[in-house]
């Protein structure tokens, strides 16, 4: 179910920034932070999941098992990319209901043709704005919970220019999405005039090394933004962790550096094994 928390956040104009996750250990791990939402990130879905590139390779099926189990053992609201739609509109219809009959609280669609690529990477191509407007107005007649959000997201910027994307994202609005998401503004300028066309909640995308420059949660709320999302933010720093890691034991036959990891006690906490002892403790038939 929906939780109304996202919502009422977004009214009471408490900005959100929803970290990036992409397993079940980002999940847990972002969970107990504090955090207003999670983000279930397209790209390190696919990527962890499968081992390929955020190109239209997954399917609706593939990643509503991974989100679904996101969904089932974190408490923080779940925002989660379901690309295109995985198809017509029939599939759009089946994939909101699927998504929120899952847990997820706000659910993320873009007007790229299919097969969809990586915001933040080139050779990106949309669909006609009316397509994607009668798409939206089938995801929003196919909701059973208001608190169930809808996120529209343009990838216009890139092919077409950010006039083309702001005109997207206003029509997007009036056609039943709660919250816009201009993909790849390319300056804090383009980021400024989205907050000044748009009159619905925005979202910034945040990725480091990405197109949109990189700005700190409050300028983003002056200039209109009511989220950002940092999808990129887990598996870049785990990416790069585990090559620190590997390289100590392939260079040095051991780990050199401890105090780089995490503490195995603390990990166990983490995944679960406290329970698991517990139970052990009550019902193992030799002590």
């Amino acid at each position: 179910m929906a939780s109304p928390s996202l919502r009422k956040s977004i009214a009471a104009r408490e900005f959100i920034a929803a970290p990036g996750v992409y397993d079940m250990i980002s999940a847990l791990m972002a969970d107990r932070m504090d955090f207003k939402a999670l983000y279930v990130t397209g790209y390190g879905t696919v990527a962890s999941a499968l081992g390929l590139p955020d190109a239209g390779l997954a399917t609706y099926s593939e990643m509503i098992d991974r989100i679904g189990r996101i969904c089932a053992l974190t408490k923080t609201p779940v925002i989660a990319d379901a690309d295109t739609g995985y198809g017509g509109l029939l599939n759009v219809r089946h994939t909101v209901r699927g998504y929120e009959k899952a847990g997820v609280t706000a659910i993320q669609l873009e007007d790229q043709e299919f097969p969809k690529k990586c915001g933040h990477t080139p050779n990106r191509r949309v669909v006609p704005m009316a397509d994607m407007v009668r798409k939206l107005q089938v995801a929003s007649d196919s909701r059973s919970s208001a608190d169930f959000l809808i996120i529209a997201r343009t990838d216009a910027r890139t092919s077409l220019g950010l006039d083309e994307a702001l005109r997207r994202g206003e029509a997007y609005a009036k056609a039943g999405a709660d919250i816009v998401f201009i993909e790849s503004p390319e300056s804090e300028a383009e980021l400024i005039e989205c907050g000044r066309r748009i009159k619905a909640p925005l979202v910034a995308n945040m990725v480091n090394g990405g197109r949109t420059p990189m700005l700190p949660a409050k300028r983003l709320a002056e200039i209109g933004f009511a989220m950002a999302i940092f999808p990129a933010i887990g598996f870049l720093a785990t990416a790069r962790a585990l090559e620190l890691a590997y390289t100590d034991v392939r260079d040095n036959g051991t780990t050199t550096k401890p105090d780089t990891m995490y503490s195995f006690a603390e990990f166990n906490k983490i995944i679960g094994f406290e329970d698991v002892w517990e139970f052990e403790r009550k019902y193992a038939e030799t002590p």
